[in-house]
């Protein structure tokens, strides 16, 4: 059985509807921003500092949306599975990368998708996506 890290991400909107992806500074697959729960920390607060370390997006835990959750190959560590809790932000955002992001990318969900997106992303994430109509 491969070791399972638990993280928590957030679905982010542009005002034109584009979802939020990041790479982090030492990867090649973009994926949500979000990360692994310090000691104490709930899935949902997890998520909304990570938002707010990795892209200087501040929202209120309260106001994020569980959307569900999901285990995925983890996109940058090899025989490693990921549990990921995935919530959505309300409205649209500005994002501005962080020390530790080497780049963001705001996903046209209408337009043919890149090849590097992490696992979560395409096996998970894009389809509950599509099926909710987004």
């Amino acid at each position: 059985m491969n070791p399972r890290i638990i993280v928590s991400a957030v679905c982010v909107y542009d005002a034109a509807g584009r979802l939020l992806t990041v790479r982090k500074r030492g990867t090649d697959k973009f994926m949500h921003p979000g990360g692994k729960p310090e000691p104490g920390e709930t899935a949902v607060q997890a998520a909304a500092r990570e938002l707010q370390e990795e892209v200087g997006i501040i929202v209120d835990p309260r106001e994020l949306t569980l959307m569900g959750v999901w285990l995925a190959d983890a996109a940058n560590e090899a025989a490693t599975e990921i549990e990921a809790t995935v919530f959505t932000a309300p409205g649209t955002w500005v994002a501005h990368p962080s020390a530790e992001i080497a780049e963001i990318r705001w996903l046209d969900l209408t337009a043919e998708l890149p090849g590097d997106l992490a696992p979560l992303l395409t096996d998970h994430i894009l389809p509950a996506l599509a099926e909710s109509g987004r």
